[in-house]
């Protein structure tokens, strides 16, 4: 039976002791024998002995009765004891009974044994006194048998048990041994147990151990000195441990067990011994308990799964298992202090029986008949017994238990708790006290201002509750509800000067069940027990201790130091309609005793105990973030948020009702917690707990809500019951109204339905009944109104005469009338929120206990599937608490925990979505930086300071100084980044803080402009920020530091209005600075944040939107700079800072960091672009107001935005160009640079786009605007250039000439040429052999020369564009072929000789190409009016000719030939006009005037020729003929000879055309030939008539400016 049981195969004394802790091999497998070794493993291993062990039994036989013998008792016994005589010398047989186990019989009478020792003297001969024999005291002779019987002993462990413990076990019973005596016996038996003597091998081992057992707990002994009296019991308690502990203690009974524990606690209960003897027996007691509850388990374990089967295990006669360990008084167990009419104990011999007799009423250890197989082990029924006597002494009304009794009954209980909690929860017979005396008892107790009480009251319930929690739902509320109310104070939170309110609004005032208005304080409550009773009966807290606070606090830190302890809270409670918010409560209740200033009303241990509550609670849920979910067997996490919101509107409509019935009813329906059935809301009004009692008794009897009132009636159930049950269980539903009328109704309704349900025989209609129940309300206030003394109070008589007749006429029945009355007199019925009795909280707790039936089972949730939602609700006052702690705070040990508390809450909100936590926690954390605040710091005095000879250097900045001196703002800069980084998916509201920061640090140089991986394509430089008012190299300084050196530096810098030198401790705070925004790693946030989402990114936009100057305010909120630390324009300093515009480099960072962002790929364009696009265009389209680098760059970004986002149309092109070219020309110009990047940017490729930027005109008027530039005019070109020669061409109809304008004007600035080819030409006269510089070499030049061509091959588009322009041929000819004519013509005339020179080939090989010509004369006849005449007029002009003297002598003779080569290609055409006489007099009037320009020799000889060659062609084709020939040519023959006779008068003759047969030279005849080919000069001059024409033309320019002049 036993587990414990040892071989018995032990062959030596020394090794059966050495082995007596075996264990045998179990058939049962590997679980019996683990379950073997659990069990044993607290038992203490028998010590090894090196001596006989059957001579250390004699030895200790021969110490007790060496004692005795010097007692005068016992001075004359026999010395059979020391010699160990054999009482039969003569019987050979076998040995004594004794010997035999199970033999009866084993312990003769002491009358038996004083006749065989008579026998024995007879036979010696030996005479006695008076002539009889001596006697032996029983006692002695008990151990004159053992010595006789060991000396046959030759291995101990086979001796009989019962037969080696019996004269010991006498001794300890016998009243008339004295203390020493029994403390030898005692020490004996302690020592034979301990070395293994007495073992499980030992034959009888259970018997032995149950006469112990009874022998211990029934000790008598003489009284002697109270030290020797305590001694015994102190060695009484120590026996009674090393039983239980040792290998025998499994085979101890029931009763043995109870009688020791009982035996126990009666020391701990005697007040009159000393302190030091009952803590000890106290300690014996724990460490029994602990014992005796461990065995629990182990029966457990043998039971398997079976526990039904332990828990109804028959336990034989249960009247024996009782205790009470307070029967005796104030008596030490049967010691010397006796009562007084007890006779005490003489020393004659003669009595020595009779007393021991007297004293043993109880059967020796050896007389019990009882085999050892019928002892059966305790188990659950001495357990039982023993939790009950502890349980009872905690009852607080038991005015014989004192306190003392009570904390040494508490401190057992929790061993025993702490050791077998659950399996008492297990077993219904333990359970059942837990869950009603044990909470009752300690939720008392814990009212006790005795801080002894209190302290081991909340130990116990909080160890109560973690281990039994399961079947303790409701005992839990009300148990945490209570310290919620004891230690939530009702104090507002003290204002701090450096803490803003904002960081702890989240820590709530009072619990989530406490309203503000005090109208209905109870309404809300699990019980219907208000607040002023609460105060007294333990359900409020009322005013409490500091060190009680703080005992609560230590009672609820360890209870959230379960893991799952809060998450339970939060399913069982929150996610409950009928309980009390109670996770939310104790995370409030946590957070605010977790500040500072809770120290004031409790300890300065209290907040710090909070603060770890609160962090270990946050260490949980981030500990089970990475679990994998477990939801079997659990409740549905959607059914619970369904659940807890159905809860929030059952809350704010029971609010609702208790202020405005209707009106909370009406809210009720709308939200369908109750339906427009007036049962629906009579069900819920009895249900909830949350509606004011008073309020729904005034509801129900008010007029009009008779259907209510009925409905509510309904839902009771009166069958079999007595009026007066009926009444007390609807009275206990609601508050009766006070007036008359109200309750009249009520009791009408009530009389109504209990006569048609109840069934009763006692009343005879519904009139009986209204009359019984006033009867009963009256007798009710009668017997319990504190305001009656009791002998005004009703008897039963006057209750019987009221009631006379009334029953249908007659009387009700007696015993009826006499059972109503008593029910009511000795039970009130309690009405809700009225009473105020000692009833109160009985009644209390009967409503709860009912209650438990139907609340179920509290769930245990070891998971983290509820985590997401519970943190969602307890967030906010946590972050509000660990942000004050942090503010207020100066230890580095709550530094570094608040850092890690708000880096877990980072990593919660992050892993499971909530923004909101996410959001506040960075708006806590940029506060305490210091570094959120709306205006951006000054960096007028920023000083960048070269601190190392290697080149680094740091920017000494107000804010970097500022931040460098504070540690704590340090600190919460690395935790918000720490936070950030990884997060950055959840944040929304958070970005606008952590933007502020950036752009903080981003002005003062602290951190550079990000994404450079995605600037790239931008391709734009960095953001430029504002120069440093001064850079200081403190590396190469000198080590001069003396005063004068310092004196010196101070007078310069004062003299020169710099700022001073930034000091040591500011440039070490600067470093400081820069180490800390380091290791906030941000570039990796910022990689973080160009992989987040598509979905996260508008949160981050609109953020940083939201950053951007007010576009109404009448100025951008900028930094204030001097003028040349700004990076502006040279002219910016001619004005006064206050009327120009300031650069913000911050605006520039906001706009760069939107813009990479949209434009990161398709998805963010579409989500992006618009508010974008919105926010550059407002920039542009008050550009006055910017900065040029601002408007620069913002128009780069939109041309960006807008080829990104060109098919969603948020930027239309012609709107952009024409904000753009509607720009101040001082601001055009200024960002020139990057407008015509974004332009570029734009056009690069074919396309929609393309066509549609280079189609407005103004993008045209941008260009031209630029082109001037000497930046810009590259880039334009370069547009203007890929425009024209892109494939397809850009160069439509819509913008041809615009784009010849613009070349025209390239070419025309190629001008500057001219300078470059005149120095050379001087310097070859000079006759030195410079560097020679070729005039292509200058970039504009190389543009003219470009534009030239670019004109030149756009004649080739001409006949394309004209076939698509569908205009009329007149039209179209002057629209595309005179534009390239006046801008070549224009260019003929250019002083740089070689755009000047390709421009007139140009303009040749187009004036003779055979697409200019047409049907229609009127449009290619303009040539010689709109083309070559006023370009030989423009050439005739001093002011080209002085341009280039030398090559415009040239240019004209060139021209010259032009004109007559042209008109001799088209001669045969021009004969058809009837104004070719017109154009062939203009040309001979162009001629003469050439002729008389003063050019010199070249044009006297060209113009001549060139005049020759036409008139012999004219005349050879017939057109210029003499009158004589053909009359009809009179008149072009008079009038060419007419005008050429007046400056060429021999030119005539010189012809001879009047001649009958002019001679025509071949080369004449072949002149028309020639003319279609390409013109050459007319004469190539020599070096010496060059020189002539040189002189000749000074000459004629001179005549010329003398006749302007004139």
């Amino acid at each position: 039976m036993s587990r414990d049981v040892q071989s018995n195969e032990i062959m030596e004394p020394q090794l059966a002791t050495e082995s007596s802790t075996q264990q045998p091999q179990s058939t049962h497998g590997n679980g019996q024998q683990q379950q073997k070794t659990l069990n044993t493993q607290y038992r203490s291993r028998p010590v090894t002995v090196a001596v006989d062990p059957v001579s250390l039994v004699i030895s200790e036989c021969i110490s007790v009765t060496s004692a005795m013998r010097k007692h005068a008792r016992w001075a004359g016994s026999s010395v059979s004891s020391i010699l160990g005589g054999n009482p039969n010398p003569v019987q050979l047989g076998p040995p004594s009974p004794l010997l035999r186990p199970g033999s009866k019989g084993t312990a003769p009478s002491p009358g038996a044994d004083g006749l065989q020792d008579f026998g024995i003297a007879n036979r010696w001969g030996l005479r006695g006194k008076r002539g009889k024999s001596m006697q032996d005291n029983p006692l002695m002779a008990g151990f004159g048998r053992l010595r006789h019987e060991l000396s046959s002993c030759k291995n101990i462990l086979e001796f009989d048990a019962p037969a080696l413990l019996n004269p010991f076990l006498q001794v300890i019973q016998a009243s008339s041994t004295s203390a020493p005596i029994t403390i030898l016996a005692l020490k004996a038996i302690r020592k034979f147990l301990s070395y293994g003597f007495i073992s499980p091998a030992s034959p009888r081992f259970p018997l032995a151990m149950q006469s112990l057992s009874t022998a211990i707990t029934h000790c008598r002994f003489e009284a002697s000195d109270s030290a020797q009296d305590e001694v015994v019991l102190l060695m009484i308690l120590h026996l009674m441990e090393d039983m239980l502990s040792g290998p025998g203690g499994a085979l101890l009974s029931d009763e043995s067990v109870c009688e020791m524990m009982e035996t126990g606690l009666t020391m701990c209960c005697q007040s009159r011994l000393s302190e030091l003897l009952r803590r000890t027996a106290e300690a014996a007691m724990v460490r029994m308990c602990q014992i005796i509850f461990e065995h629990l388990k182990h029966l457990e374990v043998e039971a398997g799964d079976d526990l039904e089967a332990l828990d109804n295990q028959p336990n034989g006669d249960m009247e024996a298992v009782r205790m009470d360990p307070s029967a005796n008084g104030n008596n030490v167990i049967a010691s010397s202090d006796a009562p007084a009419s007890e006779p005490r104990e003489s020393s004659g011999s003669e009595n020595t029986s009779n007393d021991v007799e007297a004293a043993t009423p109880a059967p020796g250890p050896s007389e019990s008949p009882e085999p050892a197989a019928d002892i059966r082990p305790y188990s659950l029924p001495s357990m039982k017994e023993l939790f009950r006597v502890l349980v009872d002494l905690l009852d607080p009304h038991d005015k014989q238990q004192g306190d003392t009794m009570r904390v040494m009954a508490l401190r057992i209980i929790h061993v025993a708790l702490e050791v077998a909690g659950p399996s008492i929860a297990r077993h219904p017979a333990l359970a059942v006290v837990a869950e009603d005396r044990l909470c009752r008892h300690l939720f008392q107790l814990v009212r006790s201002d005795n801080m002894a009480i209190l302290q081991e009251s909340l130990i116990v319930a909080g160890t109560l509750l973690e281990t039994c929690r399961g079947v303790l739902k409701l005992q839990q509320e009300l148990f945490l509800s209570y310290l919620v109310a004891c230690l939530h104070p009702l104090v507002e939170i003290p204002r701090e000067p450096n803490i803003d309110p904002s960081l702890y609004d989240g820590i709530p005032q009072r619990p989530t069940g406490v309203k503000p208005p005090p109208s209905q304080p109870g309404s809300g409550r699990s019980t219907p027990i208000p607040v002023k009773d609460r105060q007294k009966l333990g359900m409020e807290g009322g005013t409490r201790k500091p060190e009680a606070r703080q005992a609560m606090v230590e009672s609820v830190g360890a209870l959230v130091r379960m893991p799952t302890f809060l998450v339970e809270l939060f399913v069982n409670y929150d996610c409950n309609a009928n309980r009390v918010n109670l996770c939310e409560d104790m995370i409030g209740l946590l957070s605010r005793n977790a500040l500072p200033d809770s120290a004031t009303w409790s300890t300065t241990s209290v907040p710090p105990l909070c603060l770890d509550a609160l962090l270990g609670y946050i260490q949980f849920i981030a500990d089970r973030l990475d679990d994998e979910p477990f939801s079997e067997g659990l409740p549905d996490g959607a059914k619970l948020r369904e659940e807890r919101q159905r809860k929030n509107m059952i809350v704010k409509g029971a609010t609702k009702f208790n202020e405005k019935p209707k009106e909370g009813l009406g809210y009720l329906r709308e939200q369908g917690i109750i339906t427009g059935e007036p049962s629906s809301a009579a069900k819920f009004l009895r249900s909830t707990s949350r509606v004011s009692k008073a309020v729904l008794g005034d509801f129900l009897a008010k007029r009009g809500n008779d259907e209510y009132l009925e409905s509510f009636l309904d839902l009771f159930n009166f069958s079999g019951k007595r009026v007066d049950e009926a009444v007390r269980l609807l009275l206990e539903s609601f508050r009766l109204p006070g007036e008359s009328p109200l309750i009249e109704r009520i009791v009408t309704a009530f009389a109504k339905k209990y006569f048609a349900s109840s069934g009763s025989e006692d009343v005879a209609s519904e009139d009986a009944v209204f009359i019984l129940t006033y009867a009963i309300i009256m007798l009710n206030v009668d017997q319990h109104s504190p305001k009656l003394r009791g002998s005004k109070r009703m008897e039963l008589a006057d209750f019987a005469r009221n009631l006379r007749g009334v029953n249908g006429g007659k009387d009700f029945p007696p015993e009826f009338v006499e059972a109503t009355f008593e029910a009511i007199k000795t039970d009130e019925i309690i009405l809700p929120d009225e009473h105020d009795n000692k009833h109160a909280f009985d009644y209390a707790w009967r409503e709860l206990l009912l209650k438990s039936e139907s609340a179920g089972p509290l769930v245990l949730c070891d998971t983290n599937i509820y985590d997401a939602d519970m943190f969602a609700t307890t967030w906010k006052p946590i972050v509000s608490t660990l942000s004050y702690v942090f503010m207020s705070a100066t230890d580095d040990a709550v530094f570094s925990r608040v850092v890690t508390g708000f880096d877990q809450c980072a990593q919660i909100a992050s892993k499971y979505g909530i923004a909101d936590a996410l959001d506040r926690i960075i708006q806590n954390l940029s506060y305490m930086t210091t570094l959120d605040t709306d205006d951006l710091s000054n960096t007028a005095l920023n000083t960048e300071v070269k601190v190392s000879d290697d080149g680094d250097s740091v920017m000494v900045s107000e804010l970097a100084v500022k931040l460098g001196r504070d540690f704590k703002a340090q600190l919460a800069t690395l935790v918000l980044f720490r936070v950030v980084k990884g997060s950055e998916h959840v944040i929304r509201d958070g970005w606008q803080h952590i933007i502020r920061i950036w752009l903080k640090l981003f002005v003062n140089s602290l951190i550079p402009s990000f994404f450079s991986g995605d600037r790239e394509n931008l391709k734009l430089p960095k953001i430029p920020l504002h120069t440093p008012s001064q850079v200081i190299d403190r590396a190469a300084k000198t080590t001069d530091a003396g005063l004068f050196s310092a004196l010196s530096s101070y007078i310069s810098s004062y003299a020169a209005d710099d700022p001073p030198e930034p000091s040591a401790e500011e440039v070490e705070s600067s470093l400081s600075t820069g180490d800390c925004i380091k290791a906030c790693d941000l570039p990796s946030v910022f990689e973080n944040i160009s992989r987040l989402p598509t979905d996260s990114l508008p949160s981050l936009v609109e953020n940083l939107l939201n950053e951007l100057p007010d576009d109404e305010s009448p100025a951008v909120p900028v930094i204030t700079v001097k003028p040349e630390s700004m990076p502006s324009s040279p002219s910016s300093g001619s004005k006064p800072a206050s009327k120009k515009p300031s650069y913000d480099p911050a605006v520039v960072y906001i706009l760069e960091f939107c813009t990479v962002l949209a434009l990161r790929d398709e998805e963010s364009v579409e989500l992006l672009g618009k508010p974008v696009s919105d926010a550059l265009q407002m920039i542009l389209r008050d550009s006055a107001r910017y900065h040029s680098i601002l408007v620069s760059r913002a128009a780069f970004y939109q041309f960006h935005v807008m080829k990104a986002s060109y098919d969603h149309d948020f930027v239309r092109a012609p709107v952009l160009l024409h904000t753009i070219a509607t720009f101040p020309k001082e601001t055009l110009a200024k960002t020139s640079q990057l407008v015509l990047q974004g332009l570029k940017l734009c056009i690069d490729q074919p396309g929609p786009l393309r066509s549609e930027i280079m189609t407005s005109p103004d993008f045209w008027l941008i260009l031209r605007t630029l082109a001037g530039s000497p930046h810009a005019s590259p880039i334009v070109f370069d547009i203007l250039e890929g425009g024209v020669t892109g494939t397809p061409s850009a160069i439509i109809a819509d913008n041809y000439e615009a784009a010849i304008a613009l070349l025209n004007e390239y070419a025309t600035a190629a001008k500057v040429g001219a300078l470059v080819e005149q120095k050379g030409e001087k310097r070859q006269r000079n006759a030195r052999p410079p560097k020679k510089e070729a005039p292509s070499d200058n970039a504009v030049v190389s543009r003219g020369v470009k534009a030239i061509n670019l004109i030149s091959s756009m004649t080739a588009r001409i006949p394309h564009l004209m076939k698509q322009s569908h205009l009329e041929s007149s039209e179209a000819w002057s629209a595309y072929w005179l534009p390239i004519f006046q801008a070549l013509t224009s260019q003929c005339t250019n002083p740089c000789r070689e755009v000047r020179s390709l421009a007139f080939s140009s303009l040749q090989r187009s004036l003779l190409s055979p697409e200019l010509t047409c049907s229609d004369h009127k449009e290619w006849t303009a040539i010689f009016g709109e083309v070559l005449f006023p370009l030989i007029l423009r050439l005739l002009k001093p002011e080209v000719y002085s341009s280039d003297r030398d090559g415009m002598s040239e240019t004209r003779v060139q021209a010259a030939s032009l004109l007559c080569k042209t008109f001799l290609q088209y001669l045969v055409l021009l004969s058809k006009w009837d104004g070719m006489l017109d154009l062939w007099l203009k040309i001979i009037d162009i001629m003469d005037r050439l002729m008389n320009s003063g050019q010199g020799d070249s044009l006297e000889e060209a113009v001549p020729e060139n005049l020759k060659n036409v008139l012999l062609f004219m005349s050879s084709s017939g057109y210029l003929v003499p009158p004589s020939k053909d009359p009809s040519q009179e008149g072009l023959w008079a009038e060419t000879w007419k005008r050429i006779d007046r400056f060429l008068p021999d030119l005539r003759n010189e012809l001879a055309l009047e001649e009958e047969e002019p001679v025509v030279s071949e080369k004449t005849s072949e002149l028309p030939k020639e003319t279609q080919a390409e013109p050459e000069p007319a004469s190539e001059p020599s070096e010496k008539e060059g020189e002539k024409e040189t002189t000749g033309g000074e000459k004629g320019q001179e005549q010329q400016e003398q006749a302007v002049e004139a």
